[in-house]
């Protein structure tokens, strides 16, 4: 069998990501997490149900934003690297949807439109929202479907990061993190983002640059609360 092969047979995708799922846990138990603000929950409760959004390569442990209390599903691509994902993810008690987050040519091969209207849905159900906000394959890039996701739901936006203080970081494009057990770990936040129904392609770039600038902001702040640097690169 070829190495292809195996990695499409849902036997071994679903051992991966049963496995993925328990290291993650693994992970989470044996971290100290601080968070930022302090009053956390606090203050984002009241925003519910909101998009939480992402760089890429930071995705593995956003379940564990996660309270017994919230409902929250996570946009997981259709590549069989995705299926492992998504078992992981449900695993670890949050909903999939699964599709594309990209606006541009791929947007209807790749699942996007039926992605969106099922993220539509699932905000309108009282339901969290999460996905990352890079344009695909460009790496610490917003792009605009977030902030169309935003203004057509008006839900609000969370600026999210996740880091620890013990990590090893892929040489893929978007210079994953695999987070190590046994250390401190940082879940920071920014201010909502609110996109008005009526904005305009001009408001919608506005809003795309305010979240690309938070995103990073967030993320300087979880790595250096561990006492670490961002290695991106």
């Amino acid at each position: 069998m070829k190495l292809s092969d195996l990695t499409r047979a849902p036997a071994f995708q679903r051992m991966v990501g049963t496995l993925a799922a328990e290291y993650l846990r693994l992970v989470w138990l044996t971290n100290k997490f601080s968070y930022y603000p302090e009053n956390f929950y606090e203050r984002f409760d009241p925003h519910l149900p909101a998009i939480i959004t992402f760089w890429h390569g930071q995705h593995f442990m956003i379940p564990f934003l996660k309270r017994d209390y919230h409902k929250a599903k996570v946009l997981i691509s259709r590549h069989r690297d995705g299926e492992m994902n998504a078992i992981a993810a449900e695993r670890l008690g949050v909903g999939t949807v699964r599709g594309s987050g990209d606006h541009g040519g791929d947007f209807r091969r790749k699942g996007g439109v039926t992605a969106f209207k099922s993220m539509l849905q699932v905000l309108e159900d009282g339901c969290n929202m999460a996905t990352t906000a890079d344009v695909p394959k460009v790496s610490r890039v917003a792009g605009r479907g977030v902030i169309m996701l935003a203004r057509e739901s008006g839900r609000p936006i969370f600026p999210f990061a996740l880091a620890t203080s013990r990590f090893r970081r892929l040489n893929n494009w978007d210079r994953s993190v695999i987070h190590l057990p046994f250390g401190r770990g940082a879940m920071v936040a920014g201010d909502p983002i609110y996109v008005p129904r009526d904005a305009t392609d001009e408001d919608i770039e506005r809003f795309r640059q305010q979240l690309e600038t938070d995103l990073r902001d967030v993320t300087r702040r979880a790595y250096a609360t561990v006492g670490r640097e961002d290695d991106h690169g």
